[in-house]
């Protein structure tokens, strides 16, 4: 057989390999635990999918899963609104966004401080629940974050806080499953994800 023949059939046999192997990659990273009430609905931060994660929470929240809605502020700004006169901060976008979807400003918080990863949003609600007392919340992050996410709040969180996780739909600020791989977007978010995994395991 000809060489070039068999670097072409090689080829077409990788891409295919590949093509049947990508969505297993993405779908590994989404999991689902919902709960029918909880204390509050917790949405992370994530400048750019705010409005994926929180039509979700609002969403919820309006089905009567909990009457409270906590934000966390990563400190990203957003360009330049005309409306605004100035960069308005993403938490401050989100929290319109809830408003927005029907959710009631007096139930919408902002957890402070500000955050720098999953981690540090762990801690913040930790504190919360043990000041109110709470023992149960449902998490809204988008879907290749909620295995890490959930992973990561239960470790801090412990056995005492019943933790349900929600995703966000794909296909409107994050890529689908079956073809992340074709944009640059679906590389930083689902490439980017196992090695933030990665990290994760090895530093908390």
């Amino acid at each position: 057989m000809n060489w070039k023949i068999k670097i072409i059939i090689t080829s077409l046999i990788l891409l295919i390999a590949w093509i049947v192997s990508a969505p297993l990659l993405a779908k590994n990273l989404i999991v689902e635990k919902p709960l029918e009430e909880a204390d509050a609905i917790m949405v992370l931060s994530g400048s750019s999918v705010y409005v994926e994660r929180t039509h979700k929470a609002a969403e919820l929240y309006k089905r009567g899963t909990a009457s409270r809605v906590l934000l966390t502020d990563d400190g990203g700004y957003a360009g330049w609104s005309q409306k605004e006169g100035r960069n308005p901060p993403f938490v401050y976008l989100a929290k319109q966004e809830l408003i927005a979807q029907g959710v009631a400003e007096d139930d919408i918080e902002i957890l402070e401080p500000q955050v720098t990863g999953t981690i540090w949003e762990a801690r913040n609600l930790k504190a919360k629940i043990k000041k109110e007392n709470w023992r149960s919340i449902v998490l809204v992050t988008s879907s290749y974050h909620t295995k890490r996410a959930l992973n990561t709040f239960s470790e801090i969180l412990g056995d005492r806080t019943n933790i349900g996780i929600s995703a966000s739909p794909t296909g409107d600020q994050t890529p689908p499953p079956f073809s992340w791989w074709l944009s640059a977007k679906g590389w930083q978010v689902v490439g980017g994800e196992y090695v933030k995994s990665v990290v994760y395991w090895i530093y908390y």
